[in-house]
């Protein structure tokens, strides 16, 4: 998978996994990454799908609607992905943070869906439920951020209470904060999940 891995000052600290939104790429969160933590190794990943000439992550069959059999299979690649970096680049494969948009975050979650230990946290910024009739691996130990919208024309309230819902029962531990600019990543949403992995990781 294309990608930039930038090397970070603190080998402790967790190893930051970018995931953009539909038409972006791996330099589109890049100045997320040195808000979050500026001293972590960075994994930022282009998405192998095109759609229209835009780089995502997984097929989808219109809008809201997905391609499960895809998004399986890419989750797998991706998973592998991490896997094959944490030798390559020499991190710790389960000292990873993924910090997921749109696209990016539905597959972020979807990892989670599918990989027990697979990532340490997670900030998904207006994240969709990546799969339904499935059961999640024991999420304990586990930290979600979820960035939503009261009025996300993408993704309803419901859908983010829902997602909520299921990483609950899973025992991952979840904080959910809520805008009201629609699908939009605002400053004010970026802000807040500095601050809550800053408390989570104890920057």
């Amino acid at each position: 998978m294309k990608h930039i891995f930038r090397k970070g000052t603190d080998v402790h600290a967790p190893v930051l996994l970018l995931l953009h939104g539909t038409g972006g790429n791996e330099h589109s969160l890049l100045s997320l990454a040195e808000e979050v933590s500026p001293t972590s190794s960075v994994l930022s990943v282009r998405g192998n799908i095109l759609e229209n000439g835009m780089p995502r992550f997984f097929r989808r069959l219109a809008e809201g609607v997905f391609d499960e059999e895809d998004l399986v299979f890419r989750t797998k690649e991706l998973y592998d992905f991490i896997q094959s970096s944490a030798k390559q680049y020499e991190f710790d494969a389960k000292n990873v943070v993924a910090i997921g948009y749109s696209n990016g975050a539905n597959i972020a979650a979807s990892v989670l869906y599918h990989f027990q230990d697979a990532l340490k946290a997670a900030i998904l910024h207006h994240p969709m439920v990546p799969l339904r009739n499935i059961t999640l691996p024991i999420l304990s130990g586990t930290k979600v951020f979820i960035g939503a919208g009261t009025n996300d024309p993408i993704c309803s309230p419901e859908e983010t209470e829902e997602l909520e819902k299921v990483l609950l029962e899973a025992k991952a531990s979840v904080t959910v904060h809520w805008e009201t600019y629609g699908h939009q990543l605002t400053r004010s949403e970026v802000n807040a999940a500095s601050k809550w992995y800053k408390e989570q990781f104890s920057l």
